[in-house]
């Protein structure tokens, strides 16, 4: 890892620069306060397999059931699972929660649809702004294996937590049908996940994760639906055929997130302890935001950016984990574009490519963009506005990303 005094030159450095960074127009609104964990204890064989950021996603419907498919990396034993009320104004009671195997649809494979307990009770009540822990399942989950979490709350009110942009299709019900193995009773869909936002296994000691932050193209928009074509979906995959010690991903993305300013769900440095630092088994954080900060125009220069990116870094570092930048990608022929946008893009470019501030970068920028016309993102790999990688884009990132330097561990 980088030495301890060239931290400390940059701690105090950002220390210096925090009160003219605080006082900008394009200011987050303050970090998060710590936020309780309720249930089971953690555990520090844990890793996180699968991840979703935390957000406010409509009001809470009490009585209802979800089963949320998501698909794991890496894998291992002791399932556990993470239900939030980041959001919630009021206590949420969780009072039958199940985890099964897919196997088409809202159906589950005979057999695989167990109940999870929180502190050896079947039922949790979790506080406004809490999270809660169950306890491990006994068993085995098989890497990338497509996970259906049911949970019921009979008295949800208030604001929901959850994540809006899933990319993938779960399914609703009105009652208590969370035991049931059969889809019959599973007639609604959702493409959002409800209250659950991290999965965790216990893979081979020495197994640790990478937690993606960004923004919609992280969270996978134009990507294929139910298909787990995002990048970080492809990077788990390349991930599990290596011999790297890093093997889970998490996916800490939000559509239109920003680094400095709240709005759709809160700045990566507001969100950054809560959605990426308290994930079990995290060695390093993977940051790719900033093109939604630069076409806000709302002020924002590369200055501004680059104090929060090195917020963000210094914050990881002193967690004790690695930090991978990666460049801002091309987007012009996106409405928000103009030159002056582009000036602050290519400042923050070269930032992140010879700063030091990163353990590591991935030029993202190079890899997407048009070598005729390097303003824009190449025609191949272009999802159809200018903006967001499709499928065979997604691809690309994740296979420029060097899996030998995501694990800081032992460099200078």
């Amino acid at each position: 890892m980088r030495a301890r005094h060239r931290r400390a030159v940059r701690l105090a450095a950002l220390l210096l620069l925090a009160g003219a960074f605080q006082a900008s127009p394009v200011e987050a609104s303050g970090r998060q306060p710590a936020f309780a964990v309720v249930g089971a204890p953690a555990d520090g064989r844990d890793v996180v397999t699968w991840g979703a950021s935390a957000d406010r996603i409509g009001d809470a419907v009490p009585d209802r059931g979800y089963r949320l498919i998501v698909h794991t990396g890496v894998g291992g034993t002791d399932l556990r699972v993470r239900l939030s009320n980041a959001f919630g104004d009021r206590p949420v009671t969780f009072d039958s929660v199940h985890a099964g195997i897919q196997q088409t649809g809202a159906a589950l494979v005979h057999g695989s649809n167990r109940r999870l307990t929180f502190g050896g009770a079947r039922s949790i009540t979790i506080p406004a702004g809490a999270v809660a822990l169950s306890d491990p399942l006994p068993g085995r989950l098989p890497a990338a294996t497509n996970l259906a979490v049911s949970i019921h709350s009979p008295d949800a009110a208030g604001p929901a937590t959850g994540h809006g942009m899933a990319m993938q299709t779960s399914y609703i019900t009105q009652g208590d049908h969370t035991a049931e193995e059969g889809a019959a009773d599973w007639t609604q869909t959702t493409g959002s996940w409800a209250y659950l936002d991290s999965v965790s296994v216990r893979p081979p000691v020495g197994t640790a994760a990478v937690v993606a932050l960004g923004d919609s193209i992280t969270d996978g928009w134009q990507s294929t639906s139910d298909l787990n074509r995002r990048w970080p979906d492809y990077l788990a995959r390349r991930l599990e055929k290596t011999h790297s010690a890093i093997r889970g991903v998490a996916n800490e993305g939000i559509s239109g997130n920003q680094v400095l300013a709240d709005g759709a769900g809160q700045s990566a440095l507001n969100r950054l302890q809560r959605d990426v630092l308290s994930q079990p088994g995290v060695r390093t954080v993977f940051l790719f935001e900033g093109v939604n900060d630069i076409k806000s125009h709302s002020g924002v220069t590369a200055q501004n950016l680059v104090a929060g990116y090195r917020e963000i870094a210094s914050r990881v570092h002193a967690a004790g984990k690695c930090v991978v930048g990666a460049t801002v990608a091309p987007f012009k022929g996106w409405s928000e574009w103009d030159p002056a946008g582009e000036a602050v893009r290519q400042e923050v470019n070269a930032y992140i490519r010879t700063s030091g501030d990163f353990d590591a970068y991935t030029d993202f920028d190079h890899i997407l963009r048009n070598p005729y016309d390097t303003e824009r993102i190449l025609p191949f790999f272009d999802g159809g506005d200018h903006l967001h990688p499709n499928d065979k884009g997604m691809q690309a990132m994740a296979d420029a990303v060097d899996f030998t330097k995501l694990d800081c561990t032992g460099r200078g």
